[in-house]
């Protein structure tokens, strides 16, 4: 088990290991410790944006994996510049350690997962809206996976906000474990939700919670006795579980309101499935829809679901949401770590090797493709008519979201590296970037 150490004691390892950490314009004692420093970004002219009330509306906010409507659309009203992001930044502060989770935005803070390997710490972080450090709040202390995947993280998994507290999913001690904090920073339960232990693929785990009602739902996809399961958000008590087929993936559940009715969505696991979310049962599946190991979250329109990936086959899919499950069409193209995007009735999609795509959402009709360039993990967000996308290489491209032809918006250099997906609120965009031209450093961006 992870064993409890003061906060004190973990933070000052974790600076200790890190050994990159100053006081700084965006720097902050936490616990009598300094663990944000100020960053190789600088700051800007441009001003942080006004503070929230409380929660906040969560329309107007980003909640959890994927924003407020589930299909990683900014809320109406947001704009963001199409060019040169990288003389747009407001405020950028250094992270400690690393992770792939993306920010959340509840009120006037941002939230994030993070680990820092040499101390086997997995940790929650929260930032003000003007970029400041304001605690950082050890989950684990030990029993992080001994291998992962190089392209992986020990702190992959998105938070979610439940409108009263955070949940935070971390694979540590050979199991999927779920914490509940205030967003002071108090833990309130935390337990197992199910063992994981992948046998052949030793590559760590990503899935994000996901909030349904007065639940929240993951999953443990692997070679072992995997599993989907519902908790009471506020209290922990299991409301339902069930098995998965028992083999290794990594996407996200997602609730999707299709046909009059919620659909739970998930691939991987050589199918497509879609459960009940409030009791786990099977509402349909189609098996060989998709191939083992899916990362992307599905998407959807009014009648069809999405899916995309993956190892060790490559291939894009539409199934029908009517429950029977027939396959409408599908294409070689592979998404594996990438989601994709709805808009207009259209598909939109940037494959792995760096080729944005236009379909038709009905028949699959390819509209157009274009070679961006790169390698892929963070999913493209839409904002307006735009889509804005970045590759492993801190490249941003974006471009309209429209089926009469790829039309170039803009381009960027934020940073060396870029997984974590972008969200943006209140027309700023928020997006985790790494620099490595000395040692790696990841930082937290607000652009506006």
């Amino acid at each position: 088990m992870s064993k409890p150490l003061s906060r004190r004691k973990i933070l000052a390892d974790t600076v200790a290991a890190a050994g990159v950490f100053s006081a700084g314009t965006f720097g902050a004692s936490v616990f009598g410790i300094s663990v944000f420093g100020t960053s190789a970004f600088g700051t800007s002219a441009f001003a942080a944006p006004a503070g929230r009330d409380s929660a906040g509306d969560p329309a107007a906010q980003w909640w959890g994996w994927r924003g407020p409507n589930a299909n990683n659309h900014a809320g109406e009203g947001n704009t963001i510049p199409d060019d040169k992001l990288q003389t747009r930044i407001a405020w950028s502060i250094d992270i400690p350690g690393r992770g792939h989770s993306s920010p959340i935005v509840v009120g006037d803070a941002l939230y994030m997962a993070t680990a820092v390997k040499e101390t086997g710490t997995q940790a929650i972080l929260k930032i003000s809206q003007t970029g400041k450090a304001v605690w950082a709040v050890p989950v684990h202390q030990g029993g992080l996976p001994s291998k992962n995947h190089p392209k992986n993280t020990e702190a992959s998994s998105t938070l979610a906000f439940d409108g009263e507290g955070l949940l935070a999913s971390f694979y540590n001690n050979d199991a999927i474990r779920m914490t509940r904090l205030t967003l002071d920073g108090k833990i309130v339960w935390q337990k197992e939700i199910g063992r994981y232990q992948p046998k052949q693929y030793k590559y760590g785990y990503a899935a994000s919670p996901l909030i349904y009602g007065d639940s929240v739902i993951v999953v443990g996809d692997y070679d072992g006795p995997g599993f989907l399961a519902s908790l009471n958000s506020r209290t922990g008590e299991e409301n339902w579980k069930i098995k998965r087929p028992g083999k290794l993936s990594f996407s996200s559940p997602i609730v999707a309101n299709i046909g009059g009715r919620d659909q739970l969505l998930l691939s991987g696991n050589e199918m497509v499935a879609a459960y009940d979310p409030a009791t786990g049962r099977v509402l349909w599946k189609t098996d060989n829809a998709t191939t083992m190991a899916t990362c992307g979250t599905m998407v959807w329109d009014d009648s069809r679901v999405f899916a995309s990936g993956g190892y060790p086959k490559a291939g894009t899919v539409a199934i029908a949401a009517d429950g029977s499950g027939r396959v409408l069409w599908s294409n070689p193209t592979k998404c594996y770590e990438q989601s994709m995007l709805i808009h207009g009735g259209n598909l939109f999609a940037v494959s792995d090797s760096g080729v944005a795509y236009c379909w038709d959402a009905e028949d699959g009709t390819e509209r157009w493709k274009k070679r961006l360039g790169g390698n892929y993990s963070s999913s493209p967000i839409l904002v307006g008519d735009v889509i804005h996308v970045f590759n492993e290489n801190g490249e941003g491209f974006a471009f309209t979201a429209s089926a009469k032809g790829f039309e170039a918006r803009g381009r960027s250099k934020v940073g060396d590296e870029t997984f974590a997906s972008p969200v943006v609120v209140d027309s700023t965009m928020y997006l985790r970037v790494a620099k490595t031209d000395r040692s790696r450093q990841e930082s937290l961006l607000a652009i506006l």
